[in-house]
């Protein structure tokens, strides 16, 4: 149902572009025809027969829209249902496809190498080439940066890749150096680095150890965002490379002013300490930090969510998602449960993507 008042959104001028919508592996051996032999009889012989991570709880509602998983396969995993449950009748100029299949919790780190390769090629083959709507994220395992920066170089240049998928669980902060070379080419080949909730559970999700509840772990989702932006900030990721921009998937938003407003008072105290961080780290935050909005920390007030987006202080941050087959709404109307005015409403539902990730109709059609 629309909401009074207000216009459908999927007739917003150009169409609504999705900044994360997560497609699936339908079966490990969807994989096979990218792989060299030897890791194909390695899988076999050794009896693995997914690789598939489980971040929600079989059953739960919000694990998948009902009819979005396809006979014998995930949801996600057909690209004909993507078609009919979201690009055509939400009138979706782009979509952006986040695969978070399992290759960054690979160990072995030519085997993740292998498969991340493999993912990424079966990305071209089975989704990027058969719909021009779709972009995708580059799949990298953060075990080796050097052997993830050649990836990124190697299909970097192919036109339905739009960025570099990072989880936000890591092993290190990933302002750290080691991580570098994967910016390095990112910003090379024009890429934004989006981090996406998920990653390894190698290092608990909060700051004093393991929780004992599920709910723990999802609400703590946040903490792991919070310290991946601080990271990068003061360590000078976005110092060394100014043409950088960060995506933040599935990360909520409400954190956001409160974080930026302490980040600048503590960093006028101790500034010495990191003399590349010229600016007040909120400024280089909005500059290179975007969010997208799903699931969306909704108040009970909606008003309450037009004053957080207004504490932001940008309105070039948010980008809308819908995180299909994820399900949190029914209609481009309820993605977020506030009136806003007609140019921001506008912004996060085309716009800023388009900037973010130079989606010009006239020069990316393929």
């Amino acid at each position: 149902m629309t909401l009074p008042g207000r216009e459908k959104r999927g007739n917003i001028e150009g169409g609504i572009i999705d900044c994360d919508v997560h497609n699936a592996v339908p079966s490990i051996e969807s994989l096979f025809p990218h792989l060299p032999d030897r890791w194909v009889d390695y899988m076999v012989e050794s009896g693995i027969k997914t690789i598939e991570p489980n971040y929600y709880p079989k059953g739960v509602p919000l694990s998948a829209r009902p009819g979005s998983e396809p006979a014998g396969g995930p949801a996600g995993s057909d690209l004909g249902l993507l078609r009919d449950q979201l690009l055509d009748p939400w009138n979706v100029r782009y979509a952006m496809l986040n695969c978070v299949y399992g290759v960054q919790l690979i160990q072995n780190r030519e085997w993740a190498m292998v498969m991340a390769s493999a993912l990424n090629d079966w990305q071209i083959a089975e989704w990027l080439e058969k719909d021009g709507r779709l972009r995708a994220s580059i799949t990298v395992s953060t075990r080796d940066p050097g052997t993830a920066a050649r990836e990124i170089e190697r299909v970097g240049g192919h036109p339905g890749f739009a960025q570099v998928l990072l989880l936000a669980r890591s092993e290190m902060p990933y302002g750290e150096r080691y991580y570098w070379p994967i910016y390095e080419a990112a910003e090379r080949h024009g890429l934004p680095v989006c981090i996406h909730a998920g990653g390894s559970a190698g290092n608990p999700i909060t700051s004093v150890g393991w929780p004992s509840y599920y709910i723990e772990d999802y609400v703590g989702f946040a903490q792991a965002f919070q310290a991946q932006v601080v990271s990068m900030v003061t360590a000078g990721v976005f110092a060394e490379y100014p043409g950088l921009r960060v995506v933040l998937a599935e990360a909520g938003i409400t954190w956001l002013p409160s974080l930026m407003w302490r980040f600048d008072k503590d960093w006028k105290g101790i500034r010495r300490e990191t003399p590349w961080v010229s600016r007040p780290p909120s400024e280089i935050i909005r500059e290179h930090v975007r969010l997208t909005t799903q699931p969306i920390d909704e108040p009970s007030n909606p008003e309450h969510l037009l004053q957080v987006i207004d504490q932001i202080g940008s309105e070039e941050m948010l980008l809308f998602s819908t995180d299909y087959p994820h399900w949190h709404f029914d209609e481009p109307e309820d993605a977020l449960p506030v009136k806003l005015p007609p140019d921001l409403e506008r912004k996060i539902f085309s716009g800023n993507a388009r900037a973010l990730y130079g989606l010009d109709d006239a020069t990316s059609e393929r």
